[in-house]
């Protein structure tokens, strides 16, 4: 990782080091039963073997994350309609890596102030989001906070974070075993940022690019900053729920966040990846380079550089992957394949190995 994003204020290493640390210490709970976790270390979701006398065969998939500092550009912008759709998207994504049906998700909103707009605002997001989604949200927190979060400017401070709640037969889990060298991978397209790297994104156009928010680039055509940095995470929910449903056979499946195409590693055992034909990146992510002196390495480590979303099927299957998950997400497209270089990510002018540092706005998932 080179220096502009720790100058942004994120510093990757000191966060997986605190992870590994959390990690260690759960690893202690006992709760005087058999564990009904499902290892799957590193996944993008958390699964439960249901008991087989309550739910044979049955297991229960969990994820839960936030939206990060885009809260930050809402909050300058003053536009709060969209950012619940980014909660929403941020854990069912998760969810359906393992081949989860989503079905529920809950929110905590910890506000500076409980302005009725405000609320009702972040609400109308987390509806649409969740009709996307075809998720309920049976309920969730408002949590008045001032003394710990300020707005920019207060008092419109908030913070929203989702737990997601799915289902999924255990022997239809999609962990990534069955991954193999030349497997096709086929990315769906992001719509921009997303909900990660938005530390950076934001240091990038508005300090060291003296953007604002109101600005219209002529390279973002005809949109402002604000509205490409808030333009919602794409849910992939049905597109995906469709390809499980089909004669493809899935061998797995990775939601792109921090760390971008560099969460292709958290997949598979003894896999590698090579990633030859990527998907076109937004114009944004060449304005962040320019203004923020970002290189090309960074910028593959920290954002989605245009591919929200990867399923890896054989390669055979590939073509009609591709022409099921292009109704979805039209420009899907196969992006390169799996190798049998273990741990090793290739991207045009990058190869990473195992081990090496990747980028990512929050902690990791564990």
């Amino acid at each position: 990782m080179s220096d502009a994003y720790a100058a942004a204020g994120v510093d990757t290493g000191r966060a997986d080091a605190g992870v590994a640390a959390i990690v260690a210490m759960l690893k202690t709970i006992e709760t005087g039963r058999e564990r009904l976790t499902v290892p799957l270390p590193g996944h993008y979701a958390s699964v439960l073997r249901l008991p087989a006398a309550v739910a044979p065969n049955a297991g229960i998939a969990l994820a839960t994350d936030s939206v990060g500092s885009k809260v930050i550009v809402a909050e300058q912008a003053g536009r709060f309609d969209t950012i619940g759709i980014d909660c929403v998207a941020m854990n069912v994504n998760d969810l359906i890596c393992v081949g989860a049906q989503p079905l529920a998700l809950l929110d905590y909103l910890a506000v500076e102030q409980a302005d009725p707009e405000l609320l009702s605002a972040i609400a109308h997001g987390l509806a649409l989001g969740a009709t996307e989604a075809g998720v309920e949200i049976p309920g969730g927190e408002v949590c008045q906070v001032p003394e710990l979060l300020r707005g920019h400017p207060s008092p419109y401070g908030f913070d929203l974070v989702g737990s997601a709640f799915g289902v999924v037969a255990l022997d239809q889990l999609i962990d990534g075993s069955t991954v193999a060298p030349g497997d096709a991978l086929i990315g769906l397209p992001a719509s921009g940022v997303h909900s990660n790297g938005l530390t950076l994104a934001r240091r990038a156009l508005l300090e060291q690019g003296r953007l604002a928010l109101s600005d219209t680039p002529a390279v973002l055509g005809g949109q402002s900053v604000a509205d490409v940095l808030l333009e919602p995470t794409v849910i992939y929910v049905r597109a995906i729920l469709a390809l499980l449903a089909s004669e493809v056979q899935v061998h797995g499946l990775a939601h792109i966040t921090g760390g971008g195409l560099l969460n292709l590693r958290r997949i598979g055992v003894g896999v590698g990846y090579a990633v030859s034909d990527p998907l076109p990146s937004p114009p944004v992510f060449g304005l962040i380079a320019e203004l923020g002196e970002v290189g090309t390495a960074e910028m593959w480590e920290v954002f989605n550089m245009g591919c929200g979303f990867v399923a890896m099927v054989a390669a055979e299957q590939a073509a009609a992957a591709v022409r099921l998950l292009a109704e979805f997400h039209p420009g899907s497209a196969v992006i390169g394949e799996v190798t049998g270089r273990a741990g090793v990510l290739e991207l045009p002018g990058l190869r990473v190995r195992a081990g090496a540092g990747a980028g990512g706005e929050r902690l990791r998932d564990y």
